[in-house]
């Protein structure tokens, strides 16, 4: 059952089958296990770092999943500090303010309402995946036949760390002229944190839909789907909004719109957020996914930054910011990472920065984000391909004049195009990446690629 549940970065299913309260339990108690061997030795002396810290979204299978982790992490003798209902990166928040070996938030993230799953981290919130303790939890949980019987019950600690959270997120808003933004909360976590952190900030007006958390979705709440966002692009238009932005289930990504209602991509988000913190940070680096535009780069190198080029996956992109010290990361998936964040990412942060850096601007968002719209890009496009290695290979012997890395797929690099191919994990699939310096060159590229790789599906 377990391998139906443990993914590469987390744990997450459909509810009840086959992810329960059995299930749920299991994982709290092998969790537990495993954060608290592994607390190093100048700090296992503690009792505070033999706690969890555990919160919840706001889906209807959430509470009894939640009670039935926290039952198994107190089982195997850890305490546990609830923070009740929370965004999910109000959980990294919560592991760095209060002494703790980890947390854990009960969340299936942007998947239907019938899903759900846990987010793990580990001290100072860094990711525990596949690599770094999942397996090993994994392991622990299959090995469980029966629940052993408890000795000492761990504590069972509530607590509200709301206060503490609004602050530390109010620290990356500084307006300098009123702005009217409209948000689309997906009937997510949004719908909470908005209001408690955003409600009343001076200078800012808010326009809003789909912000009651109810346990189901009027739009599934994954904002990377076009159509999910025709919602928040008629309100931006009808409130007269100077920006829009539409959070996911659990509020730690979020997609923008300009005030004419257009998708901004994620990379722009990343190329116009470098250069703010590179102002403030000079010569500091900034990490961004492989998949992105060349003018992240550009814009990083004439801020006089450092770029670094990065896999996808929130756990690439954490442990090379902490390693690289840092000060800023994005990827096209809208999630963005900061320095002052603990190295991990947050859409209620994301979105600060934005207000922060459009309210310095006079013009509207359309045309401080024109320069940077100067290369074309094909988007991901999916295709079904039954030998993903083959199909690379071929590509690296066509292309072999280029420039070529492996660094996540294959990306190949001339002048005035380049491409990027990556692997799914879990289906027949090749997904392609591709931008030029025109959108004659652009589409000339992409059916000669489109040749080459198999038949495009639609998702």
């Amino acid at each position: 059952m377990f391998n139906k549940l443990f993914k590469a970065y987390d744990v997450r299913s459909t509810y009840p089958d086959p992810l329960n309260e059995d299930a749920a339990w299991k994982i709290g108690y092998a969790t537990a296990t495993f954060l608290t061997k592994n607390i190093p030795s100048n700090l296992a002396g503690d009792p505070q770092y033999r706690r969890l810290v555990v919160g919840r979204d706001m889906r209807p299978s959430s509470p009894s999943l939640s009670s039935a982790l926290i039952d198994g992490i107190r089982t195997a003798g850890v305490s546990v500090l609830d923070v009740g209902m929370i965004d999910t990166s109000m959980i990294y928040f919560a592991v760095n303010d209060v002494k703790c070996c980890g947390g854990i938030q009960t969340t299936a993230s942007h998947n239907p309402a019938h899903y759900n799953g846990f987010k793990i981290s580990g001290l100072k919130a860094k990711p525990i995946g596949e690599s770094t303790g999942l397996k090993d939890i994994q392991a622990m949980c299959e090995g469980l036949t029966a629940r052993p019987a408890p000795g000492t019950m761990g504590e069972l600690i509530k607590t509200d760390l709301t206060d503490g959270y609004r602050k530390h997120v109010l620290k990356f808003l500084n307006l300098k002229r009123p702005l009217h933004v409209a948000i689309d909360g997906s009937n997510g976590m949004a719908g909470k944190f908005i209001p408690e952190i955003f409600a009343g900030a001076p200078g800012l007006k808010i326009s809003s839909i789909n912000m009651e958390i109810t346990g189901s979705f009027v739009h599934e709440p994954n904002p990377l789907v076009d159509a999910n966002l025709r919602q928040l692009q008629e309100l931006v238009l009808s409130a007269g909004a100077d920006l829009g932005v539409c959070f996911d289930g659990d509020a730690d990504r979020c997609i923008f719109v300009d005030e004419q209602g257009r998708i901004i991509r994620c990379d722009i988000v990343t190329a116009l957020l470098a250069s703010h913190f590179l102002r403030s940070n000079p010569g500091a680096a900034v990490v961004y996914d492989l998949r992105s535009s060349r003018t992240v780069k550009e814009e990083i190198e004439n801020a006089g930054g450092i770029a670094v080029r990065e896999r996808v996956g929130h756990a690439f992109m954490k442990k090379t910011l902490a390693e690289r010290q840092g000060v800023f990361g994005g990827e096209l998936s809208g999630h963005f990472y900061f320095r002052d964040n603990f190295n991990c990412d947050s859409g209620a942060i994301a979105f600060a920065c934005m207000l922060s850096v459009l309210s310095g601007r006079d013009e509207p968002v359309s045309q401080v984000l024109k320069p940077l719209l100067r290369w074309h890009d094909s988007g991901e496009i999916n295709f079904e391909v039954a030998d993903k290695d083959g199909t690379i290979s071929r590509l690296a012997e066509r292309y072999a004049d280029a420039q070529i890395d492996y660094l996540d797929g294959i990306t190949v690099q001339y002048d005035t195009w380049w491409f990027n191919v990556r692997k799914s994990n879990t289906e027949p699939l090749l997904r392609l990446n591709l931008e030029a310096g025109t959108q004659d060159l652009l589409r000339k590229k992409l059916d000669e690629l489109s040749r080459q790789i198999g038949k495009p599906v639609s998702h």
